[in-house]
């Protein structure tokens, strides 16, 4: 678990995020660090963020604002082509938005008291060892 600071937005910390993620393997071999796909929210809809998964060829799997859409339209041919959307992926996003709502059953998440990181990481991490335990 990655946590950044309070008052910062997600997109701003979506490299990062993207380098420290390593999935192990089921067998032998060296953790997955480049998934096939990202799913996100509007909120990384950004052209740095896509152009970091290009950059590293994996599929973005985000929805376009409609600001973007209408600058875009506005543009007119020099807006470029329209974003695709795998809209069959993107219904698993629903998956991750409901994991945030578990978590956030806990108040101390929710808001965030804590003033350390570490601290408010190690809330997080008791929260999803309770959560793993009940099932």
């Amino acid at each position: 678990m990655l946590v950044g600071p309070g008052q910062a937005g997600d997109s701003p910390m979506f490299e990062h995020l993207m380098s420290t993620l390593a999935v192990d393997r089921l067998g032998p071999g060296r953790p997955r660090t480049r998934p096939d796909r990202v799913l996100g929210d509007k909120a990384y809809s950004s052209r740095g963020n896509r152009a970091h998964l290009r950059g590293r060829g994996i599929a973005a799997v985000i929805a376009e604002p409609h600001d973007q859409k209408a600058n875009r339209r506005r543009r007119g041919q020099r807006g470029g082509r329209p974003l695709t959307l795998d809209t069959e992926t993107y219904k698993g996003r629903n998956v991750v938005e409901r994991s945030f709502n578990v978590f956030k059953q806990w108040r101390g998440i929710a808001t965030r008291y804590d003033k350390l990181a570490i601290t408010y990481r190690g809330g997080v991490v008791l929260c999803a060892i309770t959560i793993w335990l009940r099932q």
